[in-house]
């Protein structure tokens, strides 16, 4: 009898089911394995790409980190991180490496200290953050944002992520003189789709979405790897080399088979923070603003994240809120503090995610495979750098598309609530971030019930919550001035 059919036969497999709760939420041991394998192959780029961000910079004294160390680091925390989402939380759920975050720490935060005085504030973030959760704050305005405005949020991030992953693929181009042209993307190189990256990932994104719509069980992650495997033969005859030597090559993983499988992680970086000395080399002033800055990206980020995955796994309650709200929230936290202390920048939840609940995943389970292929991946790190952004990225559409489809449940007729919901889904991928998405909508939100007499539908803790906001967007003259 198979495992898909059957979560619960065998002593340890019933404990499991009742542990993660498999069956009560209508899945399989063997979807929440696929899934977690899928989200694990989805995000895998950040143990490359995190240390090439944070390489990229150094602090006051003009010291870099190293990659190897940042890369063993990358991915110990995300696989802890995640297998303690996965047993706490008992939530779909990735963690790792924050995307954003890691830049603002890289080029801003740590050029003004050092490298140990930046990790510190991000220590301090996440501290403050678990605080904020302890105290039920967090998940009090998570509950005072309204229902409708959570579903725009989900929507929001599915459009997000196709973009991310068009983006990653090279179907979809930044234009480098973008002042001097009508548009700020293209398509392909010049217009045209020539190359032959995107060329797998247009077959392979055709192979995942013929699978997804005759129902193949493992559709995604067997496009993920069939896609690969093309990438692998296609780089074997044309020797492409990767996009940053030259234009038409790879995103960033170049698809050839390794000269070696095992790598032993260099753990040097980890403890390697301090608390307190930002506080009087940078001033107080612009270390509080630097960890204003990183509360408020991870506080809402992870919000906007929990909600989407969440939706698509039809878990939330009518409140939009997921099962074990708190004990998630608190895991979020943890990580961000612990990115810091392991010098990787700080852990928050990915919404790439939602790539494993599209292929059956609904329960904690999926986030314990995910993070043991993290941790797995720490000496695997040659075979992890085989699945290109090309492969991976054919995921992420067919995701965001199950995610724009809940877009229904909004009403358009109610202005005060449609107009703030079109600027959160349009504005996350046109600005290429969750937190500023949802900080127009609920400014917008805000503003829209005032100027219509609707005051008394405004929960009390959203006033608080747009002047967060509005520090938050205000930021860059704050920062000017404190400067």
């Amino acid at each position: 009898m198979s495992v898909d059919s059957e979560p619960g036969t065998g002593t340890a497999k019933r404990a499991l089911d009742r542990f993660f709760e498999i069956s009560q939420r209508g899945s399989t041991m063997g979807r929440e394995v696929r899934g977690g394998v899928v989200t694990f192959f989805t995000m895998a780029y950040i143990v490359v790409l995190n240390p090439l961000i944070l390489a990229g910079g150094a602090d006051e004294t003009g010291a870099k980190l190293p990659i190897a160390a940042l890369a063993a680091g990358t991915a110990l925390v995300a696989g802890v991180m995640t297998i303690l989402m996965g047993v706490v939380g008992r939530f779909p759920l990735a963690l790792a490496a924050g995307l954003g975050v890691n830049a603002l720490v890289a080029y801003e935060i740590a050029p003004e200290m050092t490298w140990a005085d930046a990790m510190g504030l991000v220590v301090v973030e996440g501290l403050l953050i678990a605080v904020l959760v302890l105290t039920g704050l967090r998940t009090a305005v998570f509950k005072a944002v309204p229902t409708q405005l959570k579903t725009a949020i989900g929507v929001g991030i599915g459009l997000f992520l196709m973009i991310i992953g068009l983006v990653d693929a090279g179907f979809v181009h930044r234009v480098p003189d973008a002042a001097n042209t009508t548009v700020p993307v293209e398509l392909g190189l010049g217009g045209t789709l020539v190359t032959w990256p995107t060329f797998v990932f247009v077959v392979g994104l055709l192979i995942t979405l013929v699978l997804f719509v005759r129902k193949v069980k493992g559709a995604i992650l067997i496009g993920i790897l069939s896609t690969t495997v093309i990438a692998i033969v296609v780089e074997a005859i044309a020797g492409l080399g990767p996009a940053v030597v030259k234009p038409g090559g790879w995103s960033l993983n170049v698809p050839a088979l390794p000269e070696r499988i095992i790598d032993t992680p260099d753990l040097s970086l980890i403890g390697q923070f301090n608390v307190l000395a930002s506080w009087s080399t940078a001033g107080p002033l612009v270390a509080l603003m630097f960890v204003f800055t990183l509360l408020v990206t991870d506080f809402f980020d992870t919000m906007g994240t929990m909600v989407a995955v969440g939706q698509e796994a039809d878990l939330l309650d009518a409140e939009g809120m997921p099962p074990r709200s708190t004990q998630i929230l608190l895991v979020d936290s943890v990580a961000a503090a612990a990115g810091g202390a392991a010098s990787v920048s700080s852990n928050t939840s990915y919404v790439e995610s939602a790539s494993g609940v599209g292929e059956g995943a609904r329960t904690g389970l999926a986030s314990v495979v995910t993070g043991v292929l993290f941790l797995v991946a720490m000496f695997f790190a040659p075979l992890v750098k085989v699945v290109p952004f090309e492969a991976a990225s054919t995921a992420l559409v067919v995701v965001g598309f199950l995610m724009m489809t809940t877009v229904r449940q909004i009403d358009w007729s109610d202005y005060t609530i449609a107009l703030p919901a079109f600027l959160t889904v349009t504005l996350m991928p046109f600005t290429y971030s969750i937190s500023n998405g949802i900080g127009a909508g609920i400014i917008t939100y805000v503003v829209l019930k005032l100027a219509t007499g609707r005051a008394r539908e405004i929960h009390p803790m959203m006033y608080g919550i747009t002047a967060l906001f509005v520090l938050y967007f205000a930021r860059g003259p704050l920062e000017s001035w404190i400067l």
